[in-house]
């Protein structure tokens, strides 16, 4: 079997996306999955499929297939869409602001101003719709309709029948006017032209369009992000002396060079040194783990303290960070996307539009009235179900809501995100930099019967000055917030994977761990129950007897337990799934108010915890802010990313939390339910004003200036409705 990915051009809705993964599965031996945010297809094949096959499959649904490079030379460069879509909507722009202008007002209309009203409102319907038209004709091809069959049926049947009216009728004689008058009496419709309805509703759609356009992912970003995480060059040994060479170049069985504060350039074992690796980006385990020959290490880690010489054995597409990325491309291939609400109210609306337009064209030729009144009665029913505000009923509450969140610190990727808002009933949260602050922090400092803490803390925190080990600045760090200044420290010591020791006012100090020295059983007690709960305790000797421990662990964020109480008041169920060890994940746990813990766990365990709570009808919610977060995020239905975390989290979630407090996931919630009501509330108005004046078109009562005027009213109130999110409050 092989995988492909091919990039789709021409989807236009999530339904789209479904009608070419059916398309593809019917191929004997192909199994497809069809991502309308990335507009890629991911295709697996069997021998008697050419991947040829595939893309004529695609071509023959309506819509373009590209190779990617490499396997064929047709393949396009990259366009912006949304760049491509503003090029469109400003020229339409431009064309239909007179057509509109002169439409409503009496005073511009000049003699013969209908023509120069065809001639700069028919470029927009034909060219500037034309994405439209193009969409309605696959949607026809599949019996389907969508918004843009709505769009495309409204905006040719008005030109159309301007053109009749213009060329036929009366509406093309010198001096004609359309007076600005609601008033409502029966024609036969030759004397009136809808141009600014059919512009107008062109151009309006397009600005939703390009504003939806540009809040859209952009495809493979979190990929890109992911694999720019490894080191680009490496220092390997070669005949004994370092050579540093680009990464690429490097071979399973080298040995290569890391120096403290580097990054492990491919997975390997050490063969040579002693350090302390930082593999929380991999694994979310908060305190470093050391390292010695024949221990395995991973691509992409960062080493701590100590000069490592690593045996390469594996590299390329087989490092954990390349299969780390493959989980989160897989993982947002087979998300479910969510078809546009405007389409679903689409599919049943232009079938009832169509019917009724058939209906009022057979009642009036059945009541012997003419068949050229008939036809505009039934026309004015295609041209008056047509609403502009359809186009911007979602984008512009996404723009103002969006606006509204950035300014609470919450980023909202897409129209999409909203929908799994609504439907969510699980939280699930990572626990390092998520739940707790990230980083190691003195929590407490023990000691033996008869020492003073704050000496146990200033001897200690002097000799940890002189190490980059994360505990030991942990203890630096809070010695000189409470202390001041510092002893320093003489003949200092690492000890490799035992702690540090060195002469500190001159007494022979140690740091490090308990076998380092012998302990009065009341410490070696207490710092048993910190380690039981998932702290990490390290025993404070000096002139060779233990005065003290201290204990430090990855602090809870003050904030953490208020938003789990706000997420629970919210019908959400959380679950704490981490990396971190169970006891550790646990205490953590206990503080914040969540009753299930799922720990130790490895970035594709992470994937399958979160499918395996979909399995069971779970609409999942996944918050983190690590690399090891990444896939699960994007397997999420809702993916949160907080701002603090990396740029692969970041760019494989479906909201960002800029600030680094747990309480804006709760808020981010509200806000995105809060905008998904906006926009159902903006889509009823859409069609509301319109289906109102259904019954005066299928009367042949018509006239221009009603349905100009059903189109403002439409979209000033969807406008109108939308800015009211800009008072969105979070909830302290």
């Amino acid at each position: 079997m092989s995988t492909i990915e091919l990039s789709i051009d021409g989807m236009t809705c999530a339904s789209c996306a479904n009608r070419i993964e059916r398309k593809l599965n019917k191929i004997d031996g192909v199994s497809a999955s069809v991502n309308f945010a990335t507009e890629k297809a991911r295709v697996t094949y069997g021998d008697s499929v050419t991947p040829e096959v595939l893309v004529n499959t695609v071509e023959d649904a309506g819509y373009q297939a590209y190779l990617p490079a490499g396997v064929s030379t047709d393949a396009p460069g990259e366009q912006d869409p949304a760049a491509l879509l503003r090029d469109r909507l400003l020229i339409s722009l431009a064309l239909t602001v007179p057509v509109i202008a002169m439409a409503m007002v009496p005073a511009l209309q000049f003699t013969n101003w209908q023509w120069l009203s065809l001639t700069l409102a028919a470029p927009v319907v034909v060219w500037g719709a034309w994405p439209f038209h193009r969409a309605a004709w696959a949607n026809l091809r599949h019996r389907t309709a969508t918004m843009d069959t709505l769009i495309s049926m409204g905006t040719l049947a008005a030109l159309g029948w301007s053109l009749y009216a213009l060329f036929w009728g009366t509406a093309g004689m010198p001096g004609m006017t359309h007076p600005f008058e609601l008033t409502i009496s029966r024609t036969d419709g030759t004397g009136s032209i809808y141009l600014e309805v059919a512009a107008g509703v062109t151009t309006f759609v397009l600005a939703g369009r390009y504003f939806e356009a540009r809040a859209k992912r952009r495809a493979g970003a979190a990929l890109r992000a992911l694999l720019e995480l490894g080191a680009k060059d490496v220092a390997v040994l070669r005949n004994g002396a370092e050579q540093r060479i680009p990464l690429d170049q490097l071979a399973v069985g080298d040995q290569f060079v890391v120096r403290p504060g580097e990054k492990i350039a491919t997975d390997g074992v050490v063969v040579e040194g002693n350090s302390a690796v930082d593999a929380s980006m991999l694994t979310g385990e908060s305190v470093p783990v050391d390292v010695g020959p024949g221990d395995q290490v991973t691509g992409a880690t960062i080493n701590v303290d100590g000069r490592l010489v690593v045996r390469a054995n594996r590299i390329g597409s087989d490092t954990a960070l390349a299969q780390m990325a493959r989980l989160v491309e897989e993982a947002q291939n087979e998300k479910a996307q969510v078809q546009r609400l405007a389409d679903r109210v689409s599919g049943v609306f232009v079938p009832v539009v169509i019917a009724l337009s058939l209906a009022t064209l057979g009642f009036w030729l059945a009541t012997g009235t003419s068949v050229a009144a008939a036809f505009t009665a039934a026309v004015a029913v295609l041209i008056i179900a047509c609403p502009c505000a359809l186009g911007l009923a979602t984008p512009t509450a996404l723009m103002v809501g969006t606006g509204r969140g950035a300014q609470l610190g919450i980023l909202i990727r897409g129209p999409e995100v909203l929908e799994s808002t609504r439907r969510i009933d699980t939280i699930v949260l990572d626990k390092t930099g998520t739940v707790t602050i990230g980083t190691m922090t003195l929590l407490d400092v023990l000691t033996a019967d008869g020492e003073e803490p704050d000496q146990v803390l200033r001897l200690a925190g002097a000799l940890e000055h002189g190490s980059e080990h994360p505990i030991a600045k942990a203890i630096a760090t809070a010695a000189r917030d409470k202390l001041g200044e510092l002893p320093v420290a003489q003949e200092f010591t690492n000890l490799r994977g035992l702690g540090v020791q060195g002469v500190v006012d001159g007494h022979e100090v140690v740091v490090g761990r308990p076998r380092l020295v012998t302990m009065p059983d009341s410490l070696a007690q207490a710092m048993r129950r910190e380690q039981a709960e998932g702290r990490t305790a390290v025993v404070v000797a000096w002139d060779g007897t233990a005065r003290g421990a201290l204990v430090v662990a990855d602090a809870v964020k003050p904030t953490s337990a208020g938003a789990i109480a706000e997420l629970r008041a919210l019908g959400l169920t959380p679950i704490m799934l981490t990396g971190d060890n169970r006891a550790a994940a646990k205490a953590v746990a206990r503080q914040v108010g969540i009753d299930e813990v799922i720990a130790e766990v490895l970035p594709h365990e992470k994937v399958e915890a979160v499918k395996r709570l979909q399995a069971d009808g779970k609409v999942v919610a996944m918050v983190g802010d690590g690399v090891n977060d990444a896939a699960a995020l994007a397997q999420a239905d809702l993916g949160m990313a907080m701002g603090s975390g990396t740029d692969v989290a970041i760019e494989a979630s479906d909201l960002t939390l800029v600030r680094d407090d747990l309480r804006a996931v709760p808020d981010a919630i509200r806000l995105s339910r809060k905008t998904l009501g906006t926009i159902k509330g903006n889509l009823f108005w859409a069609f509301a004003y319109n289906v109102a004046a259904l019954p005066l078109a299928a009367a042949g009562l018509l006239n221009p200036m009603i349905a100009g005027a059903a189109m403002a009213f439409s979209s000033v109130f969807v406008v109108s409705n939308s800015l009211r999110l800009r008072r969105f409050t979070p909830s302290r």
